[in-house]
């Protein structure tokens, strides 16, 4: 840590006596601030310390302790560690200020975390349930929450491992159906009013606009199920004959219990299971997860297995951001063939995965301290023809066929402005965050792994548009294969894990959040040991679920089919962005 850190968290602590103080829980960091000072010191870090970027919001439940926790970390877009703040309420009046006022980008944590722990944040604009449906009777990540035919905390469950008595809960209940109703609950009686809090919300916005025209408005339902919105995801859209006046992002429709699973599993457990958020990046899901637990257990992986790790997470960028041009050309009305162009190279990055882990997009190929395996023989001689030959080359082609089309060019520019302020106040991150002219990659801003031995420039534009989400994409791409060149030119022999493989893994207590640059975006891993075999909490900052925020300000104001190509260049994943 910095001696610069240390003084402004001096100041922090001197600046508010009796409000804030140091954490001193073992294996814990940051500062404990009472909710009623939340705001004064949120708004003093973001004018006077320069933590203008409030990256993730979690909530804890320490139940052996009778209180819930708000975590924040804190970021200056001019780099530097985190600062973090946390929040501690009583379990049974968890009410915290909302930061939404001064950090709008916190808006959907805070309504996460409202849905899955029941932390109330006052003043927040639309507190309402965003991954559970309206009528779920509970709040499922509190740790006195039990679902129906709840068997054990913690897994292997002792019905499955060691006796192997492995049956589905589903063959038990005549109904054939893993639900139960509360006692006072009558799914016959039940007449659905999911929609009646965000249509009401839509209704006040009506209500305001101001037009010399006087003209009708109406609601339109663009998805679910609908091929512009990249999977079940469902926006609600305000228009005023052709104009977006107001827009919601709804989702939750695929919405897995990642986290609720994730504190089950054991450490190890939950490697495989990071694959299936950015289901197209899963390497670098890896990567994150391997970071935060690490961190917990004070290991360091060998100097070959650290190149092996960024290798594998250019791929991968590069691998996500040719499937991400593709798809929005498809949203651009190209249909398939520039996708299949963006794909054909895909599928050589994958051809590598798969000779290295053995799957093509579930990997698995990270450990805690290391890799799972070295490379076969063969592969390094594909890596270096893909890295020196092909991919520069079939870049520029890519480049050259797209880039200055003018129908590309028409669609694109100038539509989906999102400003630099903007960008940063709604915490967006990767490619979103840099085409607005924010020149902020944690590679750079708070290097983790080796990234700080590689030459390579962030790749940022100033327009803030489509066609600079396009251009960034393309350009990260060039910036990837140069650190893939440096990366193989000096990839060093030795071993690629720390000590031996490791079915249970000890790790001690305290807190982590390992964070990497997924090609979405900021992918965080906030995790909490209790010393147990399992997470005590496990969440994941999803780029997705966060850049979201700021769809409906890129919307407002352009035409209902610009809103395809705007949802289109933020390049979500519904794997993560529901979890």
């Amino acid at each position: 840590m910095s001696e610069q850190m240390i003084l402004t968290q001096t100041d922090l602590a001197e600046r508010f006596p009796g409000k804030v103080r140091r954490d001193e829980r073992k294996g814990y960091e940051g500062y404990i601030v009472e909710a009623d000072a939340l705001l004064q010191v949120a708004q003093t870090l973001r004018d006077e310390m320069g933590y203008d970027y409030l990256s993730s919001i979690t909530g804890v439940d320490y139940l052996p302790d009778g209180y819930m926790e708000s975590v924040y970390h804190f970021y200056r877009t001019t780099g530097g560690p985190a600062l973090v703040l946390k929040v501690q309420t009583p379990r049974d009046h968890a009410v915290v200020p909302s930061l939404v006022s001064l950090y709008p980008g916190a808006e959907f944590q805070e309504r996460e975390a409202w849905d899955l722990l029941g932390i109330r944040y006052e003043g927040h604009p639309d507190l309402r349930r965003i991954l559970m449906w309206e009528g779920f009777a509970g709040h499922p990540l509190r740790k006195d929450w039990r679902e129906p035919y709840y068997e054990e905390d913690a897994k292997p469950f002792k019905s499955r491992w060691p006796d192997g008595h492995v049956y589905r809960i589903e063959d038990k209940n005549p109904f054939h159906k893993n639900v139960d109703y509360p006692p006072d609950f009558d799914p016959d009686q039940w007449v659905a009013d999911n929609d009646a809090a965000l249509y009401a919300s839509l209704a006040k916005i009506q209500s305001t606009l101001d037009s010399s025209l006087k003209t009708d408005t109406v609601i339109v339902n663009m998805g679910p199920q609908h091929p512009s919105t990249h999977g079940v995801f469902r926006m609600v859209v305000l228009l005023e004959g052709e104009t977006v006046r107001a827009l919601k992002p709804v989702m939750g429709y695929l919405h897995r219990n990642h986290e609720k699973i994730g504190e089950r599993n054991t450490y190890i457990m939950n490697m495989p299971f990071t694959d299936r958020l950015d289901y197209l990046s899963s390497m670098s899901n890896n990567f994150g997860y391997a970071l935060a637990v690490e961190k917990l257990m004070g290991i360091k992986p060998p100097e070959r297995a650290e190149y092996l790790r960024v290798i594998m997470a250019e791929f991968t960028r590069i691998s996500n951001h040719l499937f991400a041009i593709g798809s929005l050309l498809n949203d651009l009305g190209a249909y398939f063939t520039p996708m299949l162009y963006a794909i054909e190279e895909r599928e050589l990055i994958l051809d590598i995965f798969e000779a290295v882990a053995g799957s093509r997009m579930m990997c698995n190929y990270f450990r805690f301290g290391g890799v799972a395996r070295d490379l076969p023989e063969g592969v390094y001689e594909k890596m270096r023809d893909l890295a020196f030959e092909r991919l520069p080359r079939r870049i520029d082609e890519l480049d050259l066929y797209l880039t200055n089309n003018e129908i590309i060019r028409a669609r694109c520019e100038g539509v989906g402005v999102l400003t630099p302020e903007q960008a940063i106040a709604f915490s967006a991150s990767g490619p979103l965050l840099r085409a607005s002219g924010v020149p902020y990659d944690i590679r750079r801003a708070d290097p983790y792994s080796i990234y700080d031995r590689f030459e390579f420039d962030v790749a940022v534009r100033y327009h803030g548009d489509v066609y600079d989400r396009y251009l960034v994409r393309l350009d990260e791409i060039r910036q990837s294969i140069r650190i893939l060149q440096q990366a193989l030119r000096d990839l060093p022999q030795g071993p690629i894990l720390a000590g031996k493989p490791q079915y249970q893994v000890r790790v001690p207590p305290g807190e982590a959040y390992g964070r990497v640059e997924a090609p979405k975006g900021e992918l965080g891993f906030y995790v909490v040991s209790n010393g147990k075999p399992n997470p005590w909490r496990y969440h994941v900052r999803a780029p997705s679920f966060v850049n979201i925020t700021a769809l409906e300000t890129m919307a407002k104001g352009n035409k209902v089919a610009d809103v395809v190509a705007i949802l289109g260049s933020i390049d979500i994943v519904l794997g993560e962005l529901d979890r």
